[in-house]
C-alpha cells in the first residue's frame, strides 16, 4: 500500500505537469481524488491494516493527498492565467481599425411641431387631453350639434366602422368628454389623428394630425380666443407672422372663423400651394355654442367658452418650408435627414 501511495505522487505530478487545459485538470483531478478516485480507493482499505500499519500509512496518505491537492491548486492557477493571457491576446481591439458609425434617430417633424405646440400652451395654462380614434356618432356628431342631415355625417367625407361608430373626423369628442366630466374653468388641448375621406394632394390627406383646443370660463369672449392664437402664432413663427380672420360657420361654434396664414412658398402673391390665394387656411375657431355647452351640463347663461382646431401638417410646412404635405408620410430618408 506505501508503494501505491508513492506511485500516485509521482504518476499524479507528472500528469500535473503535462496538463494543458483546465478540462483535463480537472479529469486528473476526479481520476485522483474524487470518491472513486486512486486516492480514495486505498484510503478504502486502511480497515484491513494493523494499527501500527493504520499510522504509518495513514500518515503517508495524509501528506500524498495535501502535496496532490497543492499540486492541483497551483497548477489550476497557472492554466487560468495562461487562458486568460491568451484570450485577452485574440480579442484584442485593433484600435487603427475604423469604427463603426452608429445612426441616431430623431423626430419626425410632426411629431416636433406637436411637442413645441404642447410646450407653447402649457406655457400659457393649459392641460393636455386625449380621447379614442374610434368615436361614437354622438361624440362625434350629435353631441356637436351636427344634425343628422349634416353632409359631414355623409360617407363621402366619413369613414363608417358601423352605423353607429366612425373614426373621429375631429378631435373635438375629446372636448365634449371633458366637459362632460370636467366643471369650468376648463382650458386643455387635444392632440391627436383624425381621418377624412380626402382626395390626397399637396395640402390633404385622409389621415392627418390635429391640436383643437378649449376654454370654457366666465367672461370669455372673441377677444381671448384671437389673443391665444396670435400669441401660439407668433411663438411659432416669429413676430413678423401674418394671420387673418375670416368669418365663418361651424355647427359647434358660434360666431365662427377661419384663420389663414400668409403663404410661405409665394409670400401672398397667389402659387400651387396656395391654389393661388395667397394665404393658407391653418384653422377653424369660434365661441362655443350654447347648446353645445347645455347638453355637457354647462349653464351658457354663466359661461362661455372658445374653441380651435389646427392641423399639424400644415403647421409643420409652414415652419420647414415644405411644399407637399405627401413628403411627410413617403419615409424618404433622403427627405427626413433635413429635420
Amino acid at each position: 500500500m506505501e508503494t501505491q501511495l508513492n506511485q500516485i505522487r509521482e504518476q499524479s505530478e507528472k500528469e500535473f505537469s503535462g496538463c494543458s487545459s483546465v478540462k483535463e485538470l480537472e479529469a486528473l483531478r476526479v481520476k485522483y481524488l474524487g470518491k472513486k478516485g486512486e486516492l480514495t480507493a486505498i484510503l478504502k482499505q486502511m480497515g484491513t491494516l494493523s494499527a501500527e500499519e493504520r499510522l504509518v500509512i495513514g500518515q503517508l496518505a495524509n501528506a500524498v493527498r495535501s502535496e496532490t491537492e497543492n499540486r492541483l491548486a497551483e497548477r489550476l492557477s497557472e492554466l487560468k492565467t495562461s487562458e486568460m493571457l491568451e484570450s485577452l491576446e485574440s480579442e484584442k481591439l485593433d484600435i487603427t481599425a475604423p469604427g463603426r458609425k452608429k445612426h441616431i434617430g430623431h423626430l419626425h417633424p410632426i411629431t416636433a411641431m406637436e411637442d413645441e405646440i404642447k410646450e407653447i400652451f402649457m406655457g400659457m395654462g393649459f392641460s393636455i387631453a386625449d380621447g379614442p380614434e374610434a368615436e361614437t356618432d354622438y361624440y362625434n356628431f350629435e353631441a356637436l350639434n351636427i344634425p343628422e342631415n349634416h353632409p359631414a355625417r355623409d360617407e363621402q367625407d366619413t369613414f363608417y366602422i358601423t352605423d353607429k361608430t366612425v373614426l373621429r373626423t375631429q378631435t373635438s369628442t375629446v372636448q365634449i368628454r371633458v366637459m362632460e366630466n370636467k366643471k369650468p374653468p376648463i382650458k386643455i388641448i387635444s392632440p391627436g389623428r383624425v381621418y377624412r375621406s380626402d382626395a390626397v394632394d399637396a395640402t390633404h390627406s385622409p389621415l392627418f394630425h390635429q391640436v383643437e383646443g378649449l376654454v370654457v370660463d366666465k367672461g370669455i369672449t372673441m377677444a381671448h380666443m384671437k389673443g391665444t392664437l396670435e400669441t401660439l402664432m407668433k411663438r411659432l413663427y416669429g413676430e413678423d407672422c401674418k394671420i387673418r380672420f375670416r368669418p365663418h360657420h361651424f355647427p359647434f361654434t358660434e360666431p365662427s372663423a377661419e384663420v389663414d396664414f400668409m403663404c410661405f412658398n409665394c409670400k401672398g402673391a397667389g402659387c400651387r400651394m396656395c391654389k393661388n390665394e395667397g394665404y393658407i387656411e391653418l384653422l377653424g375657431a369660434g365661441m362655443v355654442h350654447p347648446k353645445v355647452l347645455e347638453r355637457c351640463g354647462i349653464d351658457s347663461n354663466i359661461y362661455s367658452g372658445f374653441a380651435f382646431g389646427m392641423g399639424l401638417e400644415r403647421t409643420a410646412m409652414r415652419r420647414y418650408n415644405i411644399q407637399d404635405m405627401r413628403l411627410l408620410y413617403e419615409n424618404d430618408i433622403r427627405f427626413l435627414e433635413r429635420f
